[in-house]
């Protein structure tokens, strides 16, 4: 029998940390070691995911990073932004590799790093050693990588949607109007004011339009894929959803970029992509990526006006799989040389 790879979880209270337990405890060649987390120290995983009931005998453990990641292949961490930045020098002294979902590692530039996150980041000597986690763009890179910086899940629907534009040109230059409207546990386990059930329910609001940290993480990326001087107007929106992300990106373009053109263009970018969808009948829906790793992309195409197309393209995702712990656990299967769509398959429910 293979040898199996042995993971560790640290920062595993959470949402995100639960997604990547239940991929592990499923997972054919690595095997979950061990979970951190300064929250429900000695209580049994189920006990505060109800969905990992019985699945394992697993016990949360309050352990400093290399404890936790003793013995271990890779270390995944599901920590807060700012928490992960300090914790990070310590696994990288232990030799162990890393797949991060906050944003502390994401950003090449301190100072736009201490601009959106509102903070200086306290080691800005790694900035840039960590590789942007994105398969779909850097998968090359990714499978190199010791560390890597996974997406935010804003950032995933929104470069997914846009990639196959920027990758042709289309995006020099351009200014791209987008809301995102996401669901409610992208904010996390814990309660809060703006995000309780009772306030958002049968509600839309936005928040940090025109600030959201993603913005600098999109444009970098967009620039890694061969836009040049892209300008992005983000306003994200609160919705009455659990799961799920959609995100709607307007632009003009030359009068000659049609139909025909731009279905090449997607084509050829996720043709061979495992988890991009490109529905033939229908627009992205959340209902059909939520509880998967799935991304769906499409787009539609206007009149021309003043010599400009208008094209407007959709993108869907489930914030906490594809654009959190999912993407993750298809880092760290390239990071670990296993199949990329292990654990990763399932295709969600319906409806």
């Amino acid at each position: 029998m293979a040898k199996r790879f042995k993971a560790a979880i640290i920062g595993g209270s959470g949402y995100g940390g639960a997604e990547m337990a239940r991929r592990l405890l499923m997972h054919p060649d690595v095997e979950l070691v061990r979970v951190a987390s300064i929250d429900h120290v000695g209580e049994p995983l189920g006990a505060v995911h109800p969905n990992l009931d019985g699945a394992t005998d697993l016990v949360f453990e309050d352990l400093a990073p290399a404890d936790a990641a003793k013995g271990c292949d890779v270390a995944l961490l599901a920590l807060p932004h700012k928490v992960t930045a300090a914790k990070v020098p310590e696994l990288i002294a232990a030799g162990v590799k890393i797949v991060d979902m906050s944003g502390d590692f994401r950003l090449r530039d301190a100072a736009t790093y201490e601009k959106f996150y509102g903070a200086k980041h306290p080691h800005p000597e790694l900035l840039g050693t960590f590789v942007y986690g994105l398969p779909e763009l850097n998968r090359k890179e990714i499978k190199a990588a010791k560390y890597v910086a996974s997406p935010g899940c804003f950032a995933t629907t929104i470069e997914l949607a846009l990639l196959p534009l920027a990758r042709a040109g289309m995006l020099d230059n351009a200014t791209v109007h987008v809301t995102g409207i996401t669901g409610s546990s992208g904010s996390g386990i814990a309660p809060q004011a703006g995000t309780h059930h009772p306030s958002r329910a049968g509600n839309l609001k936005t928040y940090k339009p025109l600030e959201h940290q993603h913005v600098p993480e999109i444009t970098q990326t967009l620039a890694d894929g061969g836009a040049k001087n892209v300008e992005l107007r983000f306003v994200p929106v609160s919705a009455p959803l659990t799961r799920g992300i959609f995100a709607t990106c307007f632009l003009e373009l030359d009068a000659g970029v049609d139909k025909a053109k731009l279905t090449a263009l997607f084509d050829e970018s996720y043709a061979r992509e495992a988890f991009v969808r490109r529905p033939k009948s229908r627009l992205p829906e959340v209902v059909a990526v939520a509880g998967s790793n799935y991304a769906e992309v499409g787009f539609a195409v206007g009149p021309v006006t003043g010599g400009k197309r208008t094209v407007t393209c959709f993108s869907a995702i489930d914030n906490l799989i594809k654009g959190g712990a999912g993407q993750a656990i298809q880092n760290m299967n390239l990071v670990l040389g296993c199949d990329e769509k292990a654990s990763l398959e399932d295709v969600g429910n319906w409806p």
